[in-house]
């Protein structure tokens, strides 16, 4: 798994990437309440806002963490918020990505970086 800054998480599936926010994100939004995902076929580019997560406490944007299509996205989350909370890292995902160019994820951070960036 790849970390981003901005607490989300990707993980290569053959050529997908699945995305969704880590346990430390879930942590700081609190309860979560409402999830709004992209459309899939959606084409998005790096930072673009393609979710939004509502929690308690606050509302997110969930960003594009890579150049690519919106191919699948994860109507459980939707249908039962708080999935976000009780899984974060499984069952919780937002959505699955066909990247344009796999090189992106080089830049990301694994597991020991990421646990040291929010240490």
């Amino acid at each position: 798994m790849k970390f981003t800054e901005e607490h989300e998480w990707l993980r290569v599936e053959g050529d997908l990437v699945v995305v969704g926010i880590t346990e430390h994100a879930s942590e700081q939004l609190g309860d979560v309440v409402f999830v709004e995902l992209p459309e899939v076929e959606t084409q998005v580019a790096k930072g673009d806002d393609c979710a939004v997560i509502e929690s308690v406490k606050a509302a997110s944007d969930i960003l594009a963490p890579v150049d690519g299509e919106i191919v699948e996205v994860n109507e459980a989350i939707v249908e039962n918020p708080a999935l976000v909370n009780e899984d974060p890292l499984g069952a919780a995902w937002f959505f699955k990505m066909k990247l344009d160019d796999m090189s992106q994820l080089d830049e990301f951070m694994d597991e020991d970086a990421y646990n040291d960036f929010i240490g």
